[in-house]
């Protein structure tokens, strides 16, 4: 990619960001309709597991992101990679057991959980996009 034009590098960067702005807005989506349509709220509480799940790498690993990725001594990386796996249990927990409860239907169910993907996808995809040389998305 070093052989291209500045400006073309440029776009097809704000292409990989427009990607992922459609990404999360897809996933938003997904969870107002899993609610909306069934004229029943509930699934909304799976958005407070979507707001918790960033926090313990925020506040635990701060801008070491290269840590997350391989073993570590440090007892704060780990104690951010538990809590966050636990906060991505809860995202899948909740709908299935308000579906267990009776709460919502399965199309509800099927919704979240699919808004839950596609949030999933974003995230992975904003991992993917970036790379050791480009610094470009250190402060999104």
């Amino acid at each position: 990619m070093a052989d291209l034009p500045g400006y073309l590098r440029t776009c097809l960067d704000m292409g990989k960001i427009a990607f992922l702005a459609i990404l999360v807005s897809t996933g938003i989506v997904l969870q107002i309709l899993a609610c909306a349509l069934f004229n029943n709220w509930w699934p909304m509480l799976s958005v407070i597991m979507y707001v918790l799940l960033p926090m313990p790498l925020l506040f635990f690993a701060g801008s070491d992101s290269s840590s997350l990725f391989n073993d570590s001594d440090n007892s704060w990386i780990n104690a951010a990679k538990f809590l966050t796996g636990a906060s991505a249990v809860g995202s899948v927990a909740i709908p299935s057991i308000l579906k267990h409860a009776g709460l919502i239907g399965w199309g509800a169910l099927a919704l979240d959980l699919s808004s839950y993907v596609v949030f999933l996808i974003a995230i992975l995809g904003y991992i993917c996009i970036g790379d050791a040389s480009d610094n470009y998305y250190s402060y999104i």
